[in-house]
């Protein structure tokens, strides 16, 4: 996805910059990738960005849209309407599962090899008295 800001204006009186922007993909992008894409080009939070639209240009491979990014995240909860906080709260990438410790993985191959060492080994014969 190769995103591109078109035109980035400053609004002191909300504390947020109006951003309006070009995407060239073959698919619409999801406003979560988007969300990620802006965050990144801008060098903000995730949480500081609200993707308000996209519209996929009728023939062609391009979407166009705006998102405002705020200076505070509080102030978007107190600015921005109810359903675009919630479509970007949708669109928020899952928080990533903490992976297991290797080590609890490991222990257990361990305990296993050895079990499996015996039956392979070949019987001794009993000694003569």
């Amino acid at each position: 996805m190769k995103l591109d800001l078109t035109t980035v204006k400053k609004n002191p009186l909300f504390n947020r910059q109006e951003v309006e922007f070009k995407v060239e993909q073959a698919v619409t992008p999801t406003r979560s990738a988007v969300r990620i894409d802006l965050a990144v080009a801008l060098r903000v939070e995730l949480n500081q960005v609200y993707v308000r639209e996209i519209k996929t240009l009728s023939g062609t491979h391009t979407s166009v849209g705006s998102a405002h990014i705020y200076d505070d995240p509080e102030q978007a909860l107190k600015v921005e309407p109810k359903y675009i906080i919630e479509r970007n709260a949708k669109a928020a990438p899952p928080a990533p599962e903490p992976e297991p410790e290797p080590e609890a993985e490991a222990a257990p191959e361990a305990e296993e090899a050895p079990k499996a060492e015996p039956a392979e080994a070949p019987a001794e014969e009993p000694a003569e008295e």
